[in-house]
């Protein structure tokens, strides 16, 4: 007669059979697998945090490069401000020097003109129509001048002022003070408040010195004679 043989054997209780189910049941809980819910929710956390801290690195590099893009914009625009306004001064100091140079060549005319208007002193109906046509073409002239900026200078009567005056000549005078001008002697020209050429001028030195005793001298020396006579007259007697 055959007998069927138990692969578990028990105790008689049963306990090698519920060991075993144990057993088995651990080791299917052990085995099984984490849900891919909780994994792929780990993993999108952690991209987000490693995005957040790339793109806040990032806009702290995008504001460095804009804070010093920045910085150069002020600095260049600064400089092209300086270089505008440096050039347009030398383009006016430019043009004034070219235009002092060319009216400076034109005042010694001028000055021909003035002296010939003063000495001319026409007689005859010929004479004066041509006086007055040489009094229009001056006029012109000096209309001109005028229009450019040119100014002449008044000095009779000023103080001298090595900044617009060159003293020729100084001479004693009873009737001004030291260092008034006394005379004119070429004529002097601003340009738009700018000294165009320096008025050639006569200064005064102030009252002369003055002779003293000179009539007590002349006395003197008659009434010398005069003692010297009457001492020869007493060794005589």
């Amino acid at each position: 007669m055959t007998k069927d043989i138990n692969p578990h054997p028990s105790n008689g209780d049963g306990t090698g059979i519920v060991s075993d189910e144990k057993i088995g049941t651990q080791s299917i809980e052990n085995n099984s697998p984490v849900p891919e819910s909780q994994t792929s929710t780990d993993e999108s956390e952690d991209s987000s945090v490693s995005k957040s801290s790339d793109n806040e690195a990032r806009l702290e590099q995008l504001e460095n490069e804009h804070e010093t893009l920045r910085s150069q914009y002020v600095r260049i625009a600064a400089d092209f401000d300086n270089f505008r306004k440096r050039q347009t001064r030398d383009q006016d100091d430019l043009r004034l020097q070219l235009t002092c140079t060319t009216l400076s060549s034109i005042l010694p005319v001028v000055d021909n003109f003035d002296r010939a208007r003063q000495q001319l002193e026409p007689k005859g109906e010929e004479a004066q129509a041509l006086h007055r046509s040489y009094q229009g073409l001056y006029k012109q002239l000096v209309d001109v001048l005028k229009q450019l900026g040119v100014a002449p200078m008044r000095v009779v009567g000023q103080v001298f002022d090595p900044t617009l005056h060159e003293a020729v000549l100084r001479e004693p005078s009873d009737e001004q003070p030291e260092d008034i001008i006394i005379e004119e002697l070429q004529r002097g020209y601003h340009l738009n408040g700018r000294v165009l050429r320096h008025a050639l001028v006569k200064v005064s030195m102030g009252p002369g010195p003055k002779e003293e005793n000179s009539g007590s001298s002349i006395e003197n020396s008659q009434e010398t004679p005069i003692n010297l006579a009457e001492d020869s007259s007493n060794e005589e007697n």
